[in-house]
């Protein structure tokens, strides 16, 4: 892996950061290159069981890097790979794994996107998150719009996306945007206990209905309904499970 994104595995757990932290972790184009490279190594990888994004140097992320932007570096950047993937790199790409953000200080514009691709977030006390990006005039083009009014509500989505305000740790927690809340210099610590606890259930069944939940979004009920009822398929691991708790039960 490059310079500019840091993996590191443990215990099947995949830890991706980004290593820009003179740059308060902002992307230009070669990290978002570097990012989508792990990402793939996490969604190819079977002994790779969670993911967590997290920022080096006490920055989440400060969203894409202005100096690329004022210079028009950014128009550069082939039709092909935006087609595919986004400006902040792997904001659209289809996780097929448990994902987990692990935010100290700014998730701010396409740092705050990158943070919502994640199925879970953590953050700490003194973080701060918002579309700052509004204040400069540069859109949401990395999955924002989408993503932030199914994870807090329509309502709630507007307030950030049109008023560029910035939000805490308490108001994240109380409008669902993150899922804990640490001590400052501690989010990637409980991250991992997150991860390690998802790691611990039997993997199929959950990945199903991971799947499942994610596929209402878009779905009629019945429809949803439908391909839940497929997880069936995932009964004999179920069985193997409910085996093994009942022996557990009764030692």
């Amino acid at each position: 892996m490059g310079k500019l994104v840091k993996i590191t595995e443990e215990n099947g757990i995949l830890l991706i950061g980004i290593n820009r932290a003179s740059k308060k972790n902002c992307v230009n184009h070669e990290t978002a290159r570097e990012l989508v490279t792990a990402f793939e190594k996490f969604n190819n990888t079977d002994d790779l069981k969670c993911a967590i994004l997290y920022g080096e140097g006490g920055t989440f992320c400060a969203g894409y890097d202005l100096e690329e932007v004022s210079t028009g570096g950014f128009t550069k950047i082939e039709s092909e790979f935006l087609e595919k993937y986004r400006y902040m790199g792997p904001s659209i790409m289809p996780i097929k794994k448990p994902l987990i953000a692990a935010i100290e200080g700014y998730a701010v514009a396409g740092g705050l996107e990158l943070s919502l691709m994640a199925d879970l977030r953590v953050c700490s006390k003194s973080s701060k998150m918002g579309v700052f990006c509004r204040r400069v005039g540069v859109p949401l083009i990395d999955g924002g719009t989408v993503r932030l009014p199914r994870v807090v509500g329509l309502g709630r989505a507007l307030d950030l996306i049109l008023t560029g305000r910035e939000i805490g740790a308490i108001e994240a927690k109380e409008w669902g945007l993150v899922n804990r809340v640490a001590e400052d210099g501690k989010a990637l610590d409980e991250a991992i206990k997150l991860a390690e606890l998802i790691r611990s259930h039997p993997e199929l069944c959950m990945l199903a209905d991971r799947e499942s939940t994610y596929h209402s979004l878009d779905h009629s009920t019945q429809d949803a309904f439908d391909f839940e009822f497929q997880s069936v398929k995932v009964l004999p691991d179920s069985i193997k499970g409910a085996k093994n708790f009942i022996k557990k039960s009764k030692l």
